[in-house]
């Protein structure tokens, strides 16, 4: 079976061959080689500007937050670089940092490298707390992030005032307004703590978003954008020495080559497996397959500014014409499930056990498309070629299922995210998905879909009603008046006004060399640290 990527798994392969003293005299460690599918889709590692299953995936070795995720467990808050916090009120949390944490560059962590990776690193000079539109388009030698940047760290931080240092050792981050998610928000990977004196070395900006400077166990060494990443070791990492030498991502977008290449010794892990394959590696009883549902769910974004669209009744339409069950019975082998909408059971509390998707109803779908006046007009369908486990099969279920009941969907096959997204001609439909990066529907229905949430800034969907109940679910105190606001929000999102479609849970499945003892995560993250990861002696 062709390889894709022929040089950069040729040379894998040799230095595979190779034999371990060969490697290095005073460090015998392996070279661990993942193929992936994507290894990122901006050519950049700053995790605000990358916030994708890929960049998700990879930010977990070389950089770190505050409050770490129980990635192998419930995704629970757990100690980082803050070994304790605590909260001073309703809109302050109080960080004992970690001492004697070092970089990547040597330099020992402080609390002032914290508040320049909540202030300078997200804002820019200014500094500014995100409410004020000061938003700058960093040129080829401009040292300010970029507009994308600002805008993910003022969806991250909606209500942030300032982060200040208490005493050394000791900062507080304190907010506008009161807010019953500041911990989980902290959680996500756009708060990971950086060097200030590396982002002040570095040339401009995107020199230091290729190569950020964090504390994690890895390092960026070098980085071939579509071919090949290389982290490297750090020795100095506060939670001990990492068990790898060097971890080489190698860019293989085809399953099949991603899994010859695990098969024939050139790859030591193949990510994005397809349930359907997991028996084609699993014969080989050297590798084994793990894998599981995970915080991020499958959906379809609909664009309501298109002249068909523009009709609720045609979007609930759309929902009502898709077995969702059938989808993950086929093409899952079910190992995966259908969510209750746009929600995960980790979210606890704040969980609605009683919600349900629109329900498969063809029936329903003709009646809506008849009171609609619906002639079969095309509703576009723009696609990637599998970014995501099993899409293009899937889309073309759906399309089907879609055109029993008498609707027009066209696949319009896409190269990459800018053209799925351009708006010079007319969009309808893209695959989109939605992670929680932490466990409240703030960190993934707001996230994906508020006023600062990419359907809404992409221009696709909008809703006075839905905008309205959002300060309440992020700022509200009061259990109960967040359960009804987030229900409201369903309500209105996924059957009045339907501006997504939920498909299914995601599910990742990872083919690995079965004697690298090594777990999956219950997210898109990979742990390589030495807790997590060992080789045969």
């Amino acid at each position: 079976m062709r390889l894709t990527r022929r040089t950069t798994l040729a040379a894998g392969a040799a230095a595979l061959a190779l034999p371990r003293p060969a490697l290095a005299q005073a460090d015998q460690r392996p070279t661990l080689t993942v193929a992936v599918q994507k290894i990122s889709n901006s050519n950049t590692f700053e995790t605000p500007r990358e916030q994708s299953n890929v960049g998700f995936r990879l930010f977990y070795s070389y950089a770190e937050t505050l409050i770490d995720s129980d990635w192998l467990g419930a995704l629970t808050p757990s100690p980082g670089l803050a070994t304790a916090w605590r909260r001073i009120d309703d809109r302050v949390v109080e960080f004992d940092l970690r001492e004697g944490v070092r970089f990547h560059d040597g330099r020992v962590m402080d609390a002032e490298d914290v508040v320049f990776s909540f202030t300078r690193r997200l804002y820019g000079s200014g500094a500014v707390p995100p409410g004020t539109n000061t938003s700058v388009t960093a040129g080829a030698d401009s040292k300010e992030p970029p507009r994308e940047v600002v805008a993910t760290g003022r969806l991250t931080f909606p209500g942030f005032e300032r982060i200040e240092v208490v005493r050394p050792g000791v900062v507080r981050f304190v907010n506008r307004v009161p807010d019953a998610t500041l911990e989980g928000r902290i959680q996500q990977n756009v708060g990971v703590v950086l060097s200030a004196a590396a982002y002040d070395a570095a040339p401009n900006w995107l020199a230091w978003a290729r190569a950020p400077v964090g504390t994690g166990p890895y390092r960026i060494a070098s980085f071939r954008p579509d071919v090949e990443l290389v982290l490297e070791a750090h020795d100095d990492y506060w939670g001990g020495r990492p068990p790898a030498r060097r971890l080489r991502f190698i860019e293989v977008p085809e399953v099949s080559a991603r899994i010859a290449a695990l098969l024939s010794g050139e790859a030591d892990f193949a990510c994005d497996i397809p349930p359907d394959q997991i028996v084609t590696v699993e014969r080989n009883q050297r590798f084994e397959v793990l894998g599981s549902p995970i915080n991020n769910i499958r959906i379809l974004a609909f664009d309501k500014t298109h002249p068909v669209l523009a009709d609720a009744r045609i979007r609930r339409a759309l929902t009502h014409a898709i077995d969702r069950d059938a989808i993950v019975a086929a093409l899952w082998s079910g190992r995966t499930r259908v969510p209750k909408g746009l929600q995960l059971e980790s979210y606890g509390e704040m969980f609605l056990a009683d919600w349900a998707n629109p329900r498969f109803d063809p029936g329903e779908a003709r009646r809506l498309l008849r009171e609609a006046g619906y002639r079969g007009e095309p509703i576009p369908y723009r696609l990637l070629n599998n970014y995501y486990t099993n899409q293009v099969a899937n889309a073309q279920i759906m399309v089907e299922m879609w055109k029993a009941v008498g609707l027009n969907v066209e696949i319009l096959m896409r190269e990459n995210w800018t053209q799925i997204q351009d708006r010079s001609s007319p969009r309808g439909i893209r695959d989109w998905s939605n992670t929680s990066l932490f466990n409240d529907p703030v960190s993934g229905l707001v996230r994906g879909m508020g006023p600062r949430g990419e359907l809404q800034r992409q221009g696709e969907w909008t809703n006075d009603a839905f905008n309205a109940l959002v300060p309440v679910l992020e700022a509200s105190t009061d259990r109960g008046e967040r359960r009804r606001a987030f229900r409201r929000m369903l309500e209105i999102i996924e059957r009045e006004d339907p501006g997504y479609m939920v498909l299914h849970q995601a599910a990742t499945f990872t083919a690995k060399r079965r004697d690298i003892r090594w777990r999956a995560s219950n997210g898109w993250a990979m742990d390589f640290r030495a807790r997590n990861l060992a080789f045969p002696a």
